[in-house]
Parts: structure tokens; C-alpha cells; sequence
């Protein structure tokens, strides 16, 4: 199975981008299975339903979220809707969707998608998501009820990635980390054969600070002072991700590699 993972689309360039260009990856690179994180989508906070909509059309099969799953109120109730919408397992309890469901590609072939949320340096406590990512699993073993699994971790620590990595591998045919928006370079297939990446970065414009336009966060670092929100960076943009091939029989990944199309950082494409 040829499987794309895409990091965070950041804000309107972001969307752009994605649905300009993953029609011709999904043909050019004869993918089966596309996920897409989508939590910094509208406006850099959440993900509202039309722009979900959006990303469905264009050939995403799966849209991830994260710690901003619900900024966009709208998701609240689209989310229990649309099936191919994955909130994180660990969010809280009685949070509407599912944080893990099995999914089917063009041919027949099952795969499980899950996300959960770190608790190193993020905002609020969450669950504990090795304990929540280890119930999931079990339910779906790889190379039985599931041929692929792909785990989304979404948190601060690269250190709590790399764990989690580990803590998967042989149960998990990609662990990827989502949220800081800055590709790393361990693309690896690790020893059970599981591929991992410790953070997919954005997709967004990387001539910003972690996607957005750079004086306002420049100006906080500066003087410590806010004087406006936010506002995403709208040059041109880099879809970052991991491309992955998995056997059919076992699920384990047998190719892993870095994904980078267009914008500022240099081309990595399979």
C-alpha cells in the first residue's frame, strides 16, 4: 500500500495549496491512502466544516485534528457527521467523534487511522495516550483486522514522539508527530518495522514563524508585548509530509521517505 501522510495545513495558502495539488501527488504517485492533519486549517485555529468538505473533495481519505479540534464550533457536530474525521482519542471524555476508526482503500484493503495527544509542555493535561493508543490497538492487530495503521501523535516533546515511536513499533505501519510544524529529518524505519517521523511539519509557508506572518510573533519574542492575534503567512507553500509503502501481508512499512513539494524548503518527493 502507498500511503501519504500530510502535516498541518496552515490557514487559506495552506488549503489552497493542498487542493490545487493532491489531486495530481494522488495520480502522479499512485497513492491508495491520503491523511491529512487539518486542526490549523481555518483562519491557523481549527477546522471549520466547509474547509473539511474542501479537503474530502480533493482526495483526502482521512483529516486529522488535534488540541484545536473544536475552535471551529461548527466541528462539534460535522465531526459526529463525517466518519473520515479523526478527533484525538485522549481529547476528553464525552468529546463527540471517534479518535481511532478502521477505513477501507480503493481495493478492499483496511486501514486503521488514531491520533492522540501528547502531555509533555501542551496547555491542559490530557490523557495518558500511551495507555489510550495501547486499547485501540489491541482491538486492531496489524496484519489481522488491520493490513495498515497509521498513528498521528500530536504533541510539544520530540522526546514524547520518539517514545511513543518505540513504544508502537511492530504494532504500527506509520508513527508520525504532528503539531509543532517543523519537518524533522529521522524519517526511519525502525526495528519491528514500523516507519516514523518525529514531527511531518506544515503545510503552509515556511517564510513565517511556524506559519504565521512574522511580525506579530517577532514583536511578543521582542518586547513581550501582544498587539494583535495571529494571522497566517500567505506566500507560497511547502506540503510537508511522509510518504510510506507497506506489505500487504504484514502491514509493516518497506519504503519511508521525507515529503517537501514546492514552496521555500528543497524538493523531497518518492
Amino acid at each position: 500500500m502507498k500511503i501519504l501522510f500530510l502535516g498541518d495545513v496552515v490557514g487559506r495558502a495552506g488549503r489552497r495549496a493542498l487542493s490545487e495539488r493532491l489531486p495530481r501527488l494522488r495520480e502522479d504517485w499512485k497513492l491508495d491512502f491520503v491523511v491529512v492533519n487539518g486542526e490549523n486549517a481555518t483562519g491557523g485555529m481549527g477546522l471549520s466544516a466547509a474547509h473539511a468538505r474542501d479537503f474530502l473533495a480533493a482526495g483526502v481519505d482521512v483529516i486529522t485534528l488535534g488540541d484545536h479540534a473544536f475552535d471551529q464550533k461548527d466541528m462539534l457536530g460535522f465531526s459526529e457527521q463525517e466518519p473520515r474525521i479523526i478527533r484525538p482519542l485522549n481529547y476528553a471524555k464525552g468529546a463527540p467523534g471517534a479518535g481511532a476508526r478502521l477505513y477501507a482503500d480503493p481495493r478492499g484493503r483496511k486501514v486503521l487511522v488514531a491520533q492522540v495527544l501528547g502531555q509533555v509542555f501542551m496547555k491542559r493535561a490530557f490523557d495518558d495516550p500511551f495507555g489510550t493508543i495501547d486499547a485501540a490497538l489491541k482491538s486492531y492487530p496489524l496484519g489481522g483486522q488491520a493490513n495498515a495503521v497509521i498513528v498521528d501523535v500530536h504533541c510539544e516533546a520530540t522526546s514524547e514522539k520518539m517514545a511513543m515511536g518505540q513504544f508502537l513499533d511492530g504494532r504500527a505501519s506509520l508513527v508520525v508527530g504532528t503539531h509543532t510544524h517543523v519537518p524533522t529529518g529521522d524519517a526511519v524505519i525502525l526495528a519491528r518495522g514500523t516507519a516514523y517521523q518525529t514531527d511531518a511539519g506544515m503545510c503552509g509557508d515556511y517564510n513565517s514563524v511556524i506559519g504565521m506572518e512574522k511580525a506579530e510573533p517577532l514583536r511578543r519574542f521582542v518586547t513581550g508585548m501582544a498587539k494583535t492575534r495571529f494571522s497566517p503567512a500567505m506566500g507560497a507553500v511547502t506540503l510537508s509530509g511522509v510518504y510510506v509503502e507497506t506489505d500487504d501481508a504484514t502491514g509493516r512499512a518497506t519504503r519511508v521517505q521525507a515529503v517537501r513539494d514546492g514552496g521555500a524548503l528543497a524538493a523531497s518527493i518518492p
